[in-house]
């Protein structure tokens, strides 16, 4: 398929005619796939301008109107969703199933937010004859949203559909990886009768863009998803302007395995879970704690099943897992790979590259890996999974609490007793018991310690998006 031409979009008009800052790769074939305008410091400001005009007309804009703008956006992604879906492929490597897939979990922020605008409401606070106490929630104002290229549509959709609904306008700096996504997005919002300058898109040189827009007075709220790292350098930009942040970060997934269930059988889905997306993705489980009495077991039935999964390029019928995404991923997989081997970890399937084109990684289990493992301490964000026996439950929650990030974390227990302290006890913005489900729209998403500050999703969606104004007004005649 032809690759769209990716741009610039600052006022409802798309700029092309910038120096590249990046060049977009197929991470199948390594093949170039086009060049990424750069914002210059002109066209930040020119953004910044923008959003403070749009922002000025869309937080006057009434709720439903809003809403039924969201649902616009919402029928456009459905239209589109094939030229989408390949788009994803295209430029992240992710089988097109799973891009068709990431466009319906769009779909369903839109549609959640949508809703949510309808169901924002302010309070009244009982006071005394001649006297009237109310709280208003009201958009905060412009906002600078950063996003990654794992999930190059719902990470967009989520952060812009909520701000949208709040009343915010909208930079969204996007991953130079996969701008083509982003572009797309972009433009079913534009059609689906955005006023100008209320949603805004940039690539070119993080730093300067996030240190201009999070300086700026006109941005009023920071929001990313991405690394720790990068989440810690953000939040001090923020914290110096006195802006609040919301952050989803990364996290190492653990996933307890206890005693007394079948073994083979989770390491089965473990193997579906851990290699989806190549294993690129925040939530993806990593650290497999098994109760020593079923971890031979996991183990052979996670190396079997991951090791019969069909790797190969995103649009080839029936492959399961797509490449990493650039090569940086694949260096950085390999790395972590042959340093818990060096120290002692045996390779249950896997462990080596596919091919000498494409950023393939073969599927890979690690077994009986070091503590002290790289891999262990360092989120591989790849297809690597690494198992380590226990002796009891205590021993499992004292190394899956023993990292500074906390964001999902899975366990697998027929014990009522032990299912309710993992539930207390797990350090984790997301519990999953029994199975490898991850929160949609309706529930809230994030993480604890270094996995981020606020929630997305759920009741709570659009309250990062708000702040709350108390009035006080006396009715008495003056």
């Amino acid at each position: 398929m032809t690759y769209p031409r990716i741009g610039l979009f600052i006022d409802s008009r798309w700029i092309h005619d910038r120096p590249p800052c990046h060049d977009v790769r197929n991470p199948s074939d390594e093949s170039m796939l086009g060049p990424v305008p750069g914002a210059g410091l002109q066209d930040l400001e020119h953004a910044l301008q923008a959003a403070q005009k749009g922002f000025l007309v869309w937080r006057d804009t009434p709720p439903h109107e809003r809403a039924q703008l969201l649902r616009r956006a919402t029928a456009l992604l459905k239209e589109r969703q094939d030229e989408i879906g390949r788009i994803i492929t295209l430029e992240q490597g992710k089988p097109f199933g799973d891009g068709r897939g990431e466009v319906d979990r769009a779909i369903s922020f839109l549609e959640w937010d949508a809703a949510e605008c309808l169901r924002s409401y302010g309070t009244v606070i009982p006071s005394g004859p001649q006297q009237q106490r109310m709280v208003l929630r009201q958009p905060i104002g412009p906002v600078a949203a950063f996003t990654p290229w794992n999930v190059p549509l719902s990470s967009p959709a989520r952060k812009v559909s909520a701000a949208l609904a709040a009343g915010c306008s909208v930079i969204l700096k996007a991953a130079e990886e996969t701008p083509g996504t982003a572009c797309a997005f972009v433009q079913c919002v534009a059609d689906a009768g955005l006023p100008p300058g209320v949603l805004n898109l940039v690539f070119g040189e993080p730093s300067k863009i996030s240190t201009t827009l999070i300086a700026s007075p006109v941005i009023r709220m920071v929001t990313l998803t991405g690394s720790v790292q990068v989440g810690k350098q953000l939040a001090q930009l923020a914290a110096a302007a006195m802006k609040p942040a919301l952050l989803e970060l990364g996290g190492h997934a653990p996933v307890l395995i206890g005693e007394g269930v079948d073994g083979a059988s989770v390491g089965r889905m473990a193997a579906a879970a851990k290699m989806r997306m190549a294993g690129q993705i925040c939530a993806s489980p990593t650290r497999f704690i098994a109760h020593r009495s079923v971890y031979e077991d996991f183990v052979a039935g996670f190396a079997q099943a991951a090791g019969t999964l069909s790797v190969g390029d995103g649009f080839a019928p029936g492959v399961q897992m797509g490449p990493l995404a650039n090569g940086r991923r694949l260096a950085a997989i390999h790395a972590l790979v042959e340093d818990a081997k060096a120290r002692g970890a045996g390779v249950a399937t896997g462990g080596h590259r596919i091919g000498e084109r494409g950023y393939f990684y073969a599927p890979t289990v690690l077994a009986d890996v070091p503590l002290d493992a790289d891999a262990m301490m360092t989120e591989p964000f790849g297809p690597l999974g690494l198992c380590v026996p226990v002796e009891s439950l205590y021993e499992g929650m004292e190394l899956a609490n023993a990292l500074s990030v906390g964001l999902s974390a899975y366990a697998f227990t027929n014990s009522l007793h032990d299912a309710e302290r993992i539930t207390r006890e797990l350090e984790c913005g997301v519990l999953t018991l029994n199975s490898f489900a991850t929160p949609g729209a309706d529930a809230p998403f994030g993480g604890v310690k270094e996995s981020g500050i606020g929630r997305e999703g759920g009741a709570e969606s659009l309250d990062a998006y708000l702040f709350s104004k108390t009035v006080l007004q006396s009715t008495a005649r003056i």
